[in-house]
């Protein structure tokens, strides 16, 4: 008997052998086949309170740590024009400048004894709010966590050091050629007043009080702005309880936002440039995006792989960058924005000499998507990378209970996330080629350029007239 089982084993071991080697006998890695990776995120439960928090919870009981992130109804979007930076300073010393009953001091000392950390912002759309901790240090993080939310104090040093930080940002924001082009190009496509482009100036910063950090959060944080995700090592109902108690007294309150002026769909086309002594160019080409309720949204998602998207596969990088060594790096990104709309942009560097001809080269591969169809091998391509770096998006549940969050956040339905990975399975080459004549606009380009002026500016008037931007 036991003769037959050693036998056995043998066998087992050399059928396992050649199960595991066979992707190895491959003679070439385009030879290599493997299953579609599967995408079924894991269940999260959503739960009102009677104050109109909204909690979404996701028990993950392999580590024993608890992670809380809060999404909040504000934003930069929402400050006066003469107070721009208003939004993000208020989510600066949210943090920093302590609470009605905690000193800074206090609570970095608590945290940090913990092991405990709190972080807290304000974005141009909404305000975020982070708890991280160990399970046997919950009860009292969450504590300062909720303090945190509803009570901070606005420490007048701790403002006064925030507006010193924001002035310096000033100061130094023309030192990078990539956050020049970024800034700029926001403004010619977005209009340089709208809330999505404006950026802080000196005078808005010294605008700012602390009273108006008071009024601001007085006005946009209340237990209905807020969506709480909740993952980690807890039981879902002790935690619902642990949330009602922190947060207990704070009533709902029906904020008055101020209306945000839609952008201007009018596509606009426009040379800019702006003189810095540096001996590359740096380059953003491109136009108004799309927003993600758009049907069309998982077409352009395939088309934006096959353009720039997609790394080392894309037709900018092999064309432009390997094959006509124009280009340091680039890529290109069709961005749906979730409130409103977001850019199409290519983003380059180029040597300052060959500036013209890399412009030409983008503006061609953008022509050519809009006149032929991909090869099937292109969208294939797109599509497998699309796909399994989508998977790896969400590969914790801490992503999956964020995603949900943010589709809440913005009114999206609650299987947005599974619908779309479906739908861009079916996109077809005819879907690719009909979003691209319909969304691409190569004779009605943004050109944005940082480089030298002396160099570059005759080369780019053959192409249009140049608009020189001023350093600010």
């Amino acid at each position: 008997m036991q003769r037959v089982t050693k036998h056995f084993f043998i066998l087992l071991n050399i059928l396992l052998l050649f199960s595991i080697a066979s992707p190895l006998q491959a003679q070439s890695y385009k030879d290599l086949k493997f299953k579609p990776l599967e995408f079924k995120p894991p269940p999260v439960d959503r739960v009102e309170l009677a104050n109109g928090m909204i909690l979404f919870l996701a028990e993950d009981h392999e580590l024993p740590i608890v992670n809380i992130s809060a999404k909040i109804r504000t934003g930069g979007i929402y400050e006066p024009a003469d107070k721009v930076g208003l939004a993000e300073l208020t989510g600066i010393v949210m943090r920093t400048g302590g609470t009605q009953s905690r000193t800074p001091e206090e609570i970095n000392e608590e945290l940090e004894f913990m092991a405990s950390t709190i972080e807290t912002s304000i974005e141009d759309e909404s305000g975020s709010a982070g708890l991280f901790t160990l399970k046997k240090n919950l009860d009292k993080s969450l504590e300062i966590f909720a303090d945190i939310l509803m009570h901070p104090a606005f420490d007048k040093d701790k403002v006064e050091l925030a507006k010193a930080k924001a002035l310096e940002a000033i100061r130094r924001r023309n030192d990078s050629p990539q956050g020049i082009a970024q800034r700029e190009f926001q403004k010619l496509i977005y209009g340089k007043t709208h809330p999505l482009a404006r950026t802080t100036e000196v005078e808005t910063i010294n605008n700012i009080s602390r009273d108006d950090m008071v009024d601001f959060h007085k006005k946009y944080f209340h237990p209905n702005t807020i969506l709480l995700g909740i993952t980690g090592d807890f039981n879902k109902a002790e935690m619902i309880e642990k949330i009602e108690k922190v947060f207990a007294g704070w009533e709902k309150v029906n904020v008055d936002y101020p209306e945000v002026p839609p952008v201007d769909t009018q596509v606009k086309s426009t040379i800019a440039l702006f003189d810095k002594d540096i001996n590359q160019a740096n380059i953003i080409i491109g136009h108004l995006g799309t927003k993600i309720t758009n049907p069309d949204y998982p077409a352009l998602r395939i088309l934006d792989e096959i353009l720039g998207g997609g790394g080392f596969t894309s037709r900018l990088y092999k064309k432009v960058r390997n094959d006509e060594g124009l280009a340091y790096g680039i890529y290109s990104n069709f961005e749906a924005g979730l409130r409103d709309y977001g850019t199409f942009e290519v983003v380059l560097q180029t040597k300052t000499e060959s500036t013209r001809e890399a412009v030409d080269a983008v503006i061609d591969q953008i022509k050519r998507l809009t006149q032929t169809e991909v090869s099937d091998e292109e969208l294939q391509v797109a599509k497998d990378q699309y796909m399994n770096s989508f998977v790896f998006r969400f590969d914790t549940r801490s992503k999956i209970v964020q995603r949900k969050m943010l589709y809440e956040y913005y009114g999206l339905p609650a299987d947005f996330l599974e619908k779309f990975r479906d739908k861009v399975l079916n996109v077809t080459k005819a879907d690719v080629l009909r979003v691209a004549q319909q969304y691409l606009h190569p004779d009605n380009l943004v050109i944005m350029v940082v480089g030298d002026r002396s160099k570059i500016e005759k080369d780019l008037a053959s192409l249009g007239p140049v608009t020189i931007l001023s350093k600010s």
